[in-house]
Protein backbone atom coordinates (compact mmCIF):
# COMPACT_ATOMS: atom_id res chain seq x y z
CA UNK A 1 0.00 0.00 0.00
CA UNK A 2 0.77 3.68 -0.80
CA UNK A 3 0.18 6.81 0.67
CA UNK A 4 -1.75 7.46 -2.42
CA UNK A 5 -4.19 5.02 -1.50
CA UNK A 6 -4.76 6.02 2.27
CA UNK A 7 -6.57 8.58 0.63
CA UNK A 8 -4.40 11.82 2.17
CA UNK A 9 -4.79 15.66 0.06
CA UNK A 10 -2.42 16.63 -2.42
CA UNK A 11 -1.07 19.08 -0.24
CA UNK A 12 0.29 16.30 2.11
CA UNK A 13 1.33 14.08 0.18
CA UNK A 14 3.77 16.18 -1.97
CA UNK A 15 4.92 16.95 1.96
CA UNK A 16 5.50 13.17 2.00
CA UNK A 17 7.31 12.96 -1.23
CA UNK A 18 9.52 15.34 -0.52
CA UNK A 19 10.50 13.90 2.74
CA UNK A 20 11.52 10.56 1.43
CA UNK A 21 8.46 8.53 2.41
CA UNK A 22 6.49 6.18 -0.25
CA UNK A 23 4.88 3.30 1.80
CA UNK A 24 3.25 3.54 5.13
CA UNK A 25 4.61 1.62 8.11
CA UNK A 26 2.08 -0.92 9.84
CA UNK A 27 0.40 1.52 12.27
CA UNK A 28 0.10 4.08 9.82
CA UNK A 29 -1.48 1.86 7.31
CA UNK A 30 -4.00 0.55 10.05
CA UNK A 31 -4.41 4.37 11.96
CA UNK A 32 -4.75 6.78 9.15
CA UNK A 33 -7.95 5.33 7.47
CA UNK A 34 -9.47 5.22 10.91
CA UNK A 35 -8.84 9.19 12.14
CA UNK A 36 -10.15 9.96 8.73
CA UNK A 37 -13.26 8.27 9.56
CA UNK A 38 -13.61 9.68 13.24
CA UNK A 39 -13.46 6.82 15.40
CA UNK A 40 -11.46 7.50 18.34
CA UNK A 41 -8.47 4.86 18.16
CA UNK A 42 -5.98 3.20 20.52
CA UNK A 43 -2.65 2.63 19.21
CA UNK A 44 -0.15 0.36 20.74
CA UNK A 45 3.10 -0.22 19.00
CA UNK A 46 6.67 -0.15 19.48
CA UNK A 47 8.71 2.66 19.63
CA UNK A 48 10.22 3.92 16.15
CA UNK A 49 7.38 2.06 13.66
CA UNK A 50 5.65 5.73 12.91
CA UNK A 51 3.61 6.48 15.67
CA UNK A 52 3.72 10.21 15.60
CA UNK A 53 3.05 10.66 11.41
CA UNK A 54 -0.06 7.73 11.99
CA UNK A 55 -1.91 10.49 13.70
CA UNK A 56 0.06 14.26 12.32
CA UNK A 57 -1.23 13.19 8.31
CA UNK A 58 -4.95 12.46 9.20
CA UNK A 59 -5.18 15.26 11.35
CA UNK A 60 -3.47 18.00 9.10
CA UNK A 61 -6.54 16.80 6.38
CA UNK A 62 -9.26 17.08 8.72
CA UNK A 63 -7.92 20.52 10.13
CA UNK A 64 -7.35 22.09 6.97
CA UNK A 65 -10.89 23.53 6.67
CA UNK A 66 -11.52 25.93 9.19
CA UNK A 67 -9.74 28.54 11.22
CA UNK A 68 -9.09 28.67 14.78
CA UNK A 69 -10.14 31.26 17.01
CA UNK A 70 -7.70 33.52 20.09
CA UNK A 71 -7.39 31.21 22.83
CA UNK A 72 -9.55 28.31 21.47
CA UNK A 73 -7.36 25.75 19.83
CA UNK A 74 -9.09 23.51 17.78
CA UNK A 75 -7.12 20.65 18.51
CA UNK A 76 -4.26 19.18 21.78
CA UNK A 77 -1.83 17.10 21.63
CA UNK A 78 -0.44 15.79 25.03
CA UNK A 79 3.12 14.69 25.42
CA UNK A 80 5.02 13.32 28.52
CA UNK A 81 8.42 15.29 27.77
CA UNK A 82 9.63 18.58 26.66
CA UNK A 83 11.97 16.46 23.40
CA UNK A 84 8.58 14.60 22.27
CA UNK A 85 6.63 17.85 22.34
CA UNK A 86 9.47 19.31 20.44
CA UNK A 87 9.48 16.34 18.16
CA UNK A 88 6.01 16.25 17.48
CA UNK A 89 5.52 20.14 16.83
CA UNK A 90 8.77 19.35 14.22
CA UNK A 91 6.59 16.87 11.98
CA UNK A 92 3.79 19.19 11.95
CA UNK A 93 5.99 21.82 10.42
CA UNK A 94 7.31 19.03 7.66
CA UNK A 95 4.44 17.16 7.23
CA UNK A 96 2.22 20.38 6.87
CA UNK A 97 4.55 23.31 5.33
CA UNK A 98 2.01 23.57 1.99
CA UNK A 99 -1.17 23.83 4.39
CA UNK A 100 -2.07 27.00 6.29
CA UNK A 101 -2.38 25.69 10.14
CA UNK A 102 -1.47 27.60 12.73
CA UNK A 103 0.15 26.04 15.78
CA UNK A 104 1.67 26.64 19.45
CA UNK A 105 4.26 24.47 21.58
CA UNK A 106 3.63 24.47 25.25
CA UNK A 107 6.90 23.62 27.33
CA UNK A 108 8.41 24.16 30.60
CA UNK A 109 11.52 26.41 30.61
CA UNK A 110 10.18 28.68 27.88
CA UNK A 111 8.99 31.59 28.37
CA UNK A 112 5.00 32.27 28.95
CA UNK A 113 4.75 35.32 27.58
CA UNK A 114 5.88 34.02 23.66
CA UNK A 115 3.05 31.49 24.34
CA UNK A 116 0.41 33.40 25.37
CA UNK A 117 1.35 35.67 22.55
CA UNK A 118 0.96 32.43 20.21
CA UNK A 119 -2.10 31.23 22.36
CA UNK A 120 -3.79 35.36 21.54
CA UNK A 121 -3.21 34.68 17.63
CA UNK A 122 -5.52 31.63 17.69
CA UNK A 123 -3.74 27.99 16.89
CA UNK A 124 -5.02 25.25 14.90
CA UNK A 125 -2.49 22.64 17.05
CA UNK A 126 -1.66 22.91 20.16
CA UNK A 127 1.27 20.47 21.39
CA UNK A 128 1.48 20.77 24.93
CA UNK A 129 3.19 19.00 28.51
CA UNK A 130 0.74 18.41 31.15
CA UNK A 131 2.36 20.68 34.05
CA UNK A 132 2.85 23.90 31.32
CA UNK A 133 -0.71 23.35 29.89
CA UNK A 134 -2.39 23.36 33.44
CA UNK A 135 -0.15 26.60 34.37
CA UNK A 136 -1.76 28.15 31.28
CA UNK A 137 -5.50 27.46 31.71
CA UNK A 138 -4.95 27.80 36.03
CA UNK A 139 -4.14 32.05 34.30
CA UNK A 140 -6.81 32.18 31.84
CA UNK A 141 -4.82 32.03 28.86
CA UNK A 142 -6.48 28.84 27.31
CA UNK A 143 -10.07 27.90 26.68
CA UNK A 144 -10.82 24.04 25.33
CA UNK A 145 -14.23 24.30 24.67
CA UNK A 146 -13.36 24.52 21.18
CA UNK A 147 -10.72 20.97 20.46
CA UNK A 148 -12.38 18.59 17.75
CA UNK A 149 -9.45 16.09 18.38
CA UNK A 150 -7.30 15.05 21.31
CA UNK A 151 -4.09 13.12 20.99
CA UNK A 152 -2.81 11.05 24.12
CA UNK A 153 1.08 10.40 23.34
CA UNK A 154 3.43 7.58 25.15
CA UNK A 155 0.70 7.38 27.86
CA UNK A 156 2.61 4.41 29.20
CA UNK A 157 5.42 7.38 29.72
CA UNK A 158 2.93 9.53 30.83
CA UNK A 159 1.89 6.63 33.54
CA UNK A 160 6.08 6.28 34.69
CA UNK A 161 5.70 10.29 35.45
CA UNK A 162 2.89 10.49 37.38
CA UNK A 163 1.20 12.34 34.99
CA UNK A 164 -1.98 10.67 34.96
CA UNK A 165 -4.24 12.95 37.21
CA UNK A 166 -3.15 15.60 35.39
CA UNK A 167 -3.99 13.97 32.23
CA UNK A 168 -7.70 12.74 33.72
CA UNK A 169 -8.23 16.70 35.27
CA UNK A 170 -7.57 17.99 31.71
CA UNK A 171 -9.29 15.92 29.97
CA UNK A 172 -12.24 16.93 32.20
CA UNK A 173 -11.84 20.55 30.68
CA UNK A 174 -12.53 19.62 27.17
CA UNK A 175 -15.82 18.76 25.72
CA UNK A 176 -17.33 15.62 25.65
CA UNK A 177 -18.32 15.41 21.69
CA UNK A 178 -14.33 14.98 20.45
CA UNK A 179 -12.36 12.51 18.99
CA UNK A 180 -9.56 11.17 21.04
CA UNK A 181 -6.82 9.09 19.83
CA UNK A 182 -4.34 7.42 22.43
CA UNK A 183 -1.38 5.96 21.40
CA UNK A 184 1.41 4.01 23.69
CA UNK A 185 4.03 1.27 23.57
CA UNK A 186 2.65 -0.89 26.44
CA UNK A 187 -0.91 -1.35 27.62
CA UNK A 188 -0.93 -1.28 31.27
CA UNK A 189 -3.89 -1.78 33.81
CA UNK A 190 -3.89 1.97 34.54
CA UNK A 191 -3.57 2.87 30.43
CA UNK A 192 -6.94 0.62 29.66
CA UNK A 193 -8.95 2.13 32.50
CA UNK A 194 -7.97 5.53 30.99
CA UNK A 195 -9.23 4.42 27.82
CA UNK A 196 -12.45 3.36 28.94
CA UNK A 197 -12.90 6.03 30.65
CA UNK A 198 -12.32 8.61 28.23
CA UNK A 199 -12.44 7.10 24.84
CA UNK A 200 -15.82 6.47 22.63
CA UNK A 201 -16.24 2.60 21.22
CA UNK A 202 -12.44 2.81 20.37
CA UNK A 203 -10.76 0.93 17.53
CA UNK A 204 -7.76 -1.04 18.78
CA UNK A 205 -4.70 -1.39 16.62
CA UNK A 206 -2.08 -3.32 17.85
CA UNK A 207 1.34 -3.87 15.17
CA UNK A 208 3.33 -5.86 17.04
CA UNK A 209 3.23 -7.27 20.61
CA UNK A 210 3.25 -5.03 24.21
CA UNK A 211 6.77 -3.96 24.78
CA UNK A 212 8.89 -5.92 22.17
CA UNK A 213 12.10 -5.07 20.91
CA UNK A 214 12.64 -4.08 17.60
CA UNK A 215 14.25 -7.66 15.39
CA UNK A 216 16.61 -5.52 13.80
CA UNK A 217 18.53 -4.42 17.45
CA UNK A 218 21.59 -6.75 18.66
CA UNK A 219 21.65 -7.34 22.20
CA UNK A 220 24.51 -7.86 25.00
CA UNK A 221 25.16 -7.88 28.57
CA UNK A 222 28.31 -7.74 30.36
CA UNK A 223 28.02 -8.28 34.44
CA UNK A 224 30.71 -6.56 36.27
CA UNK A 225 31.29 -5.20 39.70
CA UNK A 226 29.65 -2.04 40.51
CA UNK A 227 33.55 -0.43 40.49
CA UNK A 228 34.03 -1.58 37.38
CA UNK A 229 31.09 -0.58 35.26
CA UNK A 230 33.15 2.52 33.72
CA UNK A 231 36.43 0.65 32.72
CA UNK A 232 33.53 -1.55 31.14
CA UNK A 233 31.94 1.09 29.15
CA UNK A 234 35.21 2.50 28.03
CA UNK A 235 35.90 -1.17 26.90
CA UNK A 236 32.77 -1.70 25.05
CA UNK A 237 33.03 1.79 23.09
CA UNK A 238 36.55 0.90 21.89
CA UNK A 239 35.51 -2.56 20.84
CA UNK A 240 32.61 -2.03 18.48
CA UNK A 241 32.62 0.89 15.89
CA UNK A 242 30.47 3.30 17.73
CA UNK A 243 29.19 5.97 15.02
CA UNK A 244 27.25 7.98 17.65
CA UNK A 245 26.16 6.33 20.90
CA UNK A 246 23.04 6.94 23.82
CA UNK A 247 24.26 6.27 27.23
CA UNK A 248 21.46 5.65 29.85
CA UNK A 249 21.78 5.85 33.77
CA UNK A 250 19.34 5.36 36.38
CA UNK A 251 20.17 8.61 38.37
CA UNK A 252 20.74 12.43 37.57
CA UNK A 253 23.86 12.31 39.12
CA UNK A 254 25.29 9.58 37.49
CA UNK A 255 24.82 11.13 34.12
CA UNK A 256 27.17 14.03 35.48
CA UNK A 257 29.74 11.00 36.77
CA UNK A 258 29.72 9.15 33.37
CA UNK A 259 29.76 12.54 31.10
CA UNK A 260 33.15 13.69 33.15
CA UNK A 261 34.68 10.49 32.99
CA UNK A 262 34.29 10.39 29.09
CA UNK A 263 35.67 13.51 28.37
CA UNK A 264 38.57 12.86 31.11
CA UNK A 265 39.78 9.87 28.97
CA UNK A 266 39.24 12.04 25.45
CA UNK A 267 35.77 10.75 24.24
CA UNK A 268 33.23 13.52 22.28
CA UNK A 269 30.44 13.29 25.15
CA UNK A 270 27.71 15.69 26.31
CA UNK A 271 24.59 14.72 29.03
CA UNK A 272 21.36 15.52 29.24
CA UNK A 273 18.91 15.13 31.99
CA UNK A 274 15.60 16.73 33.32
CA UNK A 275 17.66 19.75 35.79
CA UNK A 276 19.28 21.27 32.56
CA UNK A 277 17.47 24.55 31.26
CA UNK A 278 15.62 23.78 27.94
CA UNK A 279 17.94 25.92 26.40
CA UNK A 280 20.75 23.86 27.45
CA UNK A 281 19.08 20.35 26.46
CA UNK A 282 18.12 21.87 22.95
CA UNK A 283 21.44 22.84 21.87
CA UNK A 284 23.07 19.46 23.39
CA UNK A 285 20.31 17.55 20.56
CA UNK A 286 21.07 19.96 17.96
CA UNK A 287 25.19 19.24 18.72
CA UNK A 288 24.45 15.38 19.00
CA UNK A 289 22.14 15.58 15.35
CA UNK A 290 24.69 17.41 14.02
CA UNK A 291 27.50 15.02 14.86
CA UNK A 292 29.67 17.36 17.10
CA UNK A 293 28.69 15.27 19.86
CA UNK A 294 29.38 11.36 19.63
CA UNK A 295 28.56 9.88 22.99
CA UNK A 296 24.92 11.49 24.66
CA UNK A 297 25.06 10.47 28.42
CA UNK A 298 21.73 10.63 29.73
CA UNK A 299 18.45 9.94 31.77
CA UNK A 300 15.60 8.48 30.76
CA UNK A 301 13.77 11.92 29.61
CA UNK A 302 15.75 11.22 26.22
CA UNK A 303 14.37 7.71 26.08
CA UNK A 304 11.29 8.48 24.23
CA UNK A 305 10.39 11.13 21.79
CA UNK A 306 14.28 11.48 20.10
CA UNK A 307 13.62 10.45 16.85
CA UNK A 308 16.98 10.25 15.67
CA UNK A 309 17.13 7.93 12.73
CA UNK A 310 20.94 6.79 12.42
CA UNK A 311 21.97 6.02 16.33
CA UNK A 312 24.48 3.39 15.91
CA UNK A 313 24.83 1.91 19.37
CA UNK A 314 22.44 2.53 23.25
CA UNK A 315 24.80 1.72 26.00
CA UNK A 316 22.97 0.96 29.36
CA UNK A 317 25.29 2.09 31.97
CA UNK A 318 22.55 0.63 34.75
CA UNK A 319 19.67 -1.77 34.56
CA UNK A 320 16.36 -0.03 34.43
CA UNK A 321 14.54 -0.91 37.44
CA UNK A 322 11.00 -1.06 34.95
CA UNK A 323 11.48 -3.99 32.31
CA UNK A 324 9.82 -1.54 29.75
CA UNK A 325 12.37 1.12 30.07
CA UNK A 326 14.57 -1.00 28.67
CA UNK A 327 12.30 -1.90 25.43
CA UNK A 328 12.71 1.86 25.16
CA UNK A 329 16.14 2.42 25.50
CA UNK A 330 16.94 -0.21 23.21
CA UNK A 331 14.32 1.88 20.59
CA UNK A 332 16.98 4.68 19.86
CA UNK A 333 18.82 2.96 17.47
CA UNK A 334 17.92 0.40 15.00
CA UNK A 335 14.92 2.76 13.82
CA UNK A 336 13.66 2.73 10.24
CA UNK A 337 14.55 -0.08 9.21
CA UNK A 338 18.43 0.30 10.30
CA UNK A 339 19.93 -1.93 12.49
CA UNK A 340 21.74 -1.43 15.56
CA UNK A 341 23.19 -2.57 19.14
CA UNK A 342 22.45 -1.86 22.62
CA UNK A 343 24.73 -3.71 25.47
CA UNK A 344 23.36 -3.28 28.96
CA UNK A 345 26.00 -3.20 32.00
CA UNK A 346 25.33 -5.11 34.91
CA UNK A 347 26.35 -5.95 38.69
CA UNK A 348 25.79 -9.14 39.69
CA UNK A 349 23.01 -7.86 41.74
CA UNK A 350 20.97 -7.06 38.85
CA UNK A 351 19.60 -10.69 38.42
CA UNK A 352 16.02 -9.73 39.53
CA UNK A 353 15.79 -6.36 36.99
CA UNK A 354 17.69 -8.86 33.98
CA UNK A 355 15.32 -11.88 34.78
CA UNK A 356 11.72 -9.43 34.59
CA UNK A 357 13.44 -7.73 31.36
CA UNK A 358 14.42 -11.36 29.59
CA UNK A 359 10.63 -12.15 30.52
CA UNK A 360 9.15 -9.26 29.20
CA UNK A 361 11.07 -9.56 25.65
CA UNK A 362 10.40 -13.10 26.02
CA UNK A 363 14.40 -14.06 25.25
CA UNK A 364 17.29 -14.26 26.88
CA UNK A 365 20.28 -11.71 26.58
CA UNK A 366 23.76 -12.70 25.17
CA UNK A 367 26.49 -12.77 28.07
CA UNK A 368 29.27 -10.51 26.43
CA UNK A 369 33.30 -11.35 27.72
CA UNK A 370 35.57 -8.15 27.76
CA UNK A 371 39.40 -8.41 27.14
CA UNK A 372 40.77 -7.60 30.50
CA UNK A 373 37.22 -7.68 32.61
CA UNK A 374 36.30 -10.03 35.02
CA UNK A 375 32.72 -11.33 33.66
CA UNK A 376 30.38 -12.57 36.76
CA UNK A 377 27.74 -14.67 36.84
CA UNK A 378 23.88 -12.61 38.16
CA UNK A 379 22.59 -13.68 41.25
CA UNK A 380 19.64 -15.62 41.05
CA UNK A 381 16.45 -13.39 39.48
CA UNK A 382 14.09 -14.24 42.56
CA UNK A 383 16.11 -12.54 45.20
CA UNK A 384 16.07 -8.86 45.90
CA UNK A 385 19.58 -7.38 45.13
CA UNK A 386 21.48 -5.86 47.96
CA UNK A 387 19.48 -7.13 50.40
CA UNK A 388 16.57 -4.84 49.40
CA UNK A 389 12.47 -6.18 49.87
CA UNK A 390 9.20 -4.79 50.41
CA UNK A 391 9.59 -4.90 54.23
CA UNK A 392 12.26 -2.29 54.91
CA UNK A 393 15.85 -1.12 53.54
CA UNK A 394 18.01 -3.93 54.09
CA UNK A 395 16.17 -5.59 56.73
CA UNK A 396 13.87 -8.74 56.44
CA UNK A 397 10.67 -7.79 57.92
CA UNK A 398 9.56 -8.76 61.47
CA UNK A 399 7.63 -11.60 61.95
CA UNK A 400 4.06 -10.56 63.11
CA UNK A 401 2.57 -13.40 65.81
CA UNK A 402 -0.55 -13.46 67.50
CA UNK A 403 -0.62 -13.05 71.47
CA UNK A 404 -1.80 -16.64 73.17
CA UNK A 405 -5.44 -15.36 74.04
CA UNK A 406 -6.71 -17.74 77.07
CA UNK A 407 -9.85 -17.97 78.57
CA UNK A 408 -9.33 -15.98 81.92
CA UNK A 409 -12.01 -15.18 85.05
CA UNK A 410 -13.68 -11.92 84.62
CA UNK A 411 -13.11 -9.45 87.44
CA UNK A 412 -15.51 -8.09 89.51
CA UNK A 413 -16.39 -4.98 87.17
CA UNK A 414 -17.14 -7.37 83.83
CA UNK A 415 -14.08 -6.61 82.16
CA UNK A 416 -11.27 -9.61 81.41
CA UNK A 417 -8.11 -9.42 83.40
CA UNK A 418 -4.93 -8.56 81.79
CA UNK A 419 -3.18 -11.94 80.56
CA UNK A 420 0.03 -12.30 82.03
CA UNK A 421 2.71 -14.36 81.22
CA UNK A 422 4.02 -16.92 82.98
CA UNK A 423 7.87 -15.17 83.19
CA UNK A 424 5.88 -11.54 84.57
CA UNK A 425 3.80 -13.97 87.30
CA UNK A 426 7.39 -15.82 88.36
CA UNK A 427 9.67 -12.46 88.61
CA UNK A 428 7.46 -9.33 88.69
CA UNK A 429 6.19 -8.88 92.56
CA UNK A 430 2.39 -7.76 92.28
CA UNK A 431 2.53 -3.98 93.22
CA UNK A 432 -0.52 -2.58 94.56
CA UNK A 433 -1.09 1.29 94.14
CA UNK A 434 -3.39 2.67 96.67
CA UNK A 435 -5.93 5.16 95.33
CA UNK A 436 -5.02 8.99 95.67
CA UNK A 437 -7.46 10.57 98.51
CA UNK A 438 -9.98 12.88 96.73
CA UNK A 439 -8.47 16.70 97.64
CA UNK A 440 -11.14 18.57 99.28
CA UNK A 441 -12.37 21.89 97.43
CA UNK A 442 -10.98 25.13 98.61
CA UNK A 443 -13.39 27.56 99.84
CA UNK A 444 -14.70 29.90 97.65
CA UNK A 445 -17.74 32.18 97.24
CA UNK A 446 -21.21 31.24 96.35
CA UNK A 447 -21.98 31.73 92.24
CA UNK A 448 -24.38 31.43 90.32
CA UNK A 449 -23.79 27.97 87.58
CA UNK A 450 -22.98 29.24 84.33
CA UNK A 451 -25.50 28.31 81.75
CA UNK A 452 -23.41 26.54 79.46
CA UNK A 453 -22.85 24.12 83.06
CA UNK A 454 -26.54 24.18 83.72
CA UNK A 455 -27.34 23.07 80.70
CA UNK A 456 -24.78 19.86 80.73
CA UNK A 457 -26.24 19.24 83.93
CA UNK A 458 -29.73 18.87 82.76
CA UNK A 459 -29.35 17.07 79.58
CA UNK A 460 -26.22 14.88 80.60
CA UNK A 461 -24.43 15.10 77.31
CA UNK A 462 -21.05 14.03 76.62
CA UNK A 463 -18.21 16.23 77.56
CA UNK A 464 -16.94 17.48 74.28
CA UNK A 465 -14.86 14.39 73.81
CA UNK A 466 -15.96 11.90 71.34
CA UNK A 467 -15.80 8.58 73.48
CA UNK A 468 -16.31 10.31 77.28
CA UNK A 469 -18.51 9.05 79.19
CA UNK A 470 -21.16 12.20 80.64
CA UNK A 471 -19.91 13.55 84.07
CA UNK A 472 -22.19 14.34 87.27
CA UNK A 473 -22.80 18.19 87.44
CA UNK A 474 -21.09 18.07 90.87
CA UNK A 475 -17.69 17.25 89.45
CA UNK A 476 -17.73 19.53 86.22
CA UNK A 477 -18.62 22.60 88.54
CA UNK A 478 -15.74 21.46 90.88
CA UNK A 479 -13.15 21.57 87.56
CA UNK A 480 -14.68 24.40 86.68
CA UNK A 481 -13.82 26.70 89.79
CA UNK A 482 -11.37 24.33 91.88
CA UNK A 483 -7.83 24.16 91.51
CA UNK A 484 -7.84 23.48 88.00
CA UNK A 485 -8.96 26.77 86.23
CA UNK A 486 -10.45 26.00 82.73
CA UNK A 487 -11.57 29.72 82.07
CA UNK A 488 -11.29 32.75 83.48
CA UNK A 489 -14.93 33.55 84.41
CA UNK A 490 -15.52 36.81 85.42
CA UNK A 491 -12.18 38.06 85.91
CA UNK A 492 -10.31 39.74 83.25
CA UNK A 493 -6.73 38.94 82.72
CA UNK A 494 -4.78 42.42 83.10
CA UNK A 495 -3.37 41.89 79.69
CA UNK A 496 -6.76 42.17 78.08
CA UNK A 497 -6.72 45.74 80.18
CA UNK A 498 -3.86 46.88 78.87
CA UNK A 499 -3.77 49.81 75.84
CA UNK A 500 -1.67 48.24 73.09
CA UNK A 501 -0.67 51.65 71.16
CA UNK A 502 0.28 52.83 74.37
CA UNK A 503 4.07 53.85 74.66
Amino acid sequence: MTFEELGLEPNTLKAIAEMGYTTPTPIQEQAIGLIQMGRDVMGIAQTGTGKTASYTLPMIDILSNGRARARMPRSLILAPTRELAAQVSENFEQYGKYHKLSMALLIGGESFGDQERALDRGVDVLIATPGRMMDLFGRGRILLSDVKVLVIDEADRMLDMGFIPDVEKILGWLPPLRQTLLFSATMAPEIKRLADKFLSNPKLVSVAPPASPAELVTQGIVVVEARAKRDALRGLLKSQDVANAFIFCNRKRDVAVVYRSLERHGFSAGQLHGDMPQSMRTETLDAFRKGDIKMLVCSDVAARGLDIADVSHVFNFDVPSHAEDYVHRIGRTGRAGREGCAFTIATPEDGRYVAAIQKLIGRDIPLIHLDGTETLPLKDGDVAPSGRNRGGRGRSPKAKTKPEVRNEPKTETGIEAPVKSQTEAETKPEITVAPAAKAEPRARTERSPSPRSAERETSGRRNGRKGRTPQPADEIEEMQHGDNVLAFGDHTPSFLLRDPFAK
